[in-house]
């Protein structure tokens, strides 16, 4: 088992710091999204989203079921209880993903940027999906945090 627990440790922390590290950089970005003109906001993201994924996906994945794992195989109840934590809050920030981003990021993919809806200001979700992308990112930025607790725990 010292093994497992010897390859999961730095796949828990690269994967959730790959994870955190994309999050950071989409936030960094977002003021630039905001004061886009919605012709050049639409292709932009699509680019986006498009270098992003499956990236982060499988950063964020990876990093969590290398959690759940540790979770369960580390001896110490410390380094247990924090890996479980950090598997909680990757977790959720999946789960943000899924449910908030996702969708927009698909609904964005569909966009023409040269024949937007008319209504388009109506239905822009850029606010939406900023705020989102802080709370999937502060989640990340936790878990990789107590990830590093649970590593002193470990050492």
């Amino acid at each position: 088992m010292d093994g497992l627990i010897q390859i999961l440790v730095p796949v828990a922390l690269v994967g959730c710091g790959m994870a955190a590290g994309g999050l950071v950089i989409s936030v960094r970005g977002a003021p630039l999204l905001l004061s886009l003109p919605d012709q050049q906001y639409v292709p932009i993201h699509q680019f986006l989203v498009t270098r992003f994924d499956p990236f982060m996906p499988i950063c964020l994945l990876t990093a969590l079921f290398a959690d759940l794992v540790l979770a369960f195989a580390v001896d110490g109840a410390g380094a247990r209880v924090l890996c479980g934590i950090a598997a909680a809050l990757l977790l959720s920030a999946a789960t943000v993903s899924l449910t908030r981003n996702v969708p927009i990021n698909r609904w964005v993919s569909t966009l023409d940027p040269h024949a937007l809806p008319a209504n388009f200001r109506q239905l822009d979700r850029r606010q939406r999906w900023v705020r989102w992308n802080v709370v999937r990112m502060g989640l990340t930025v936790a878990a990789l945090a107590v990830n590093a607790a649970a590593l002193g725990l470990l050492l």
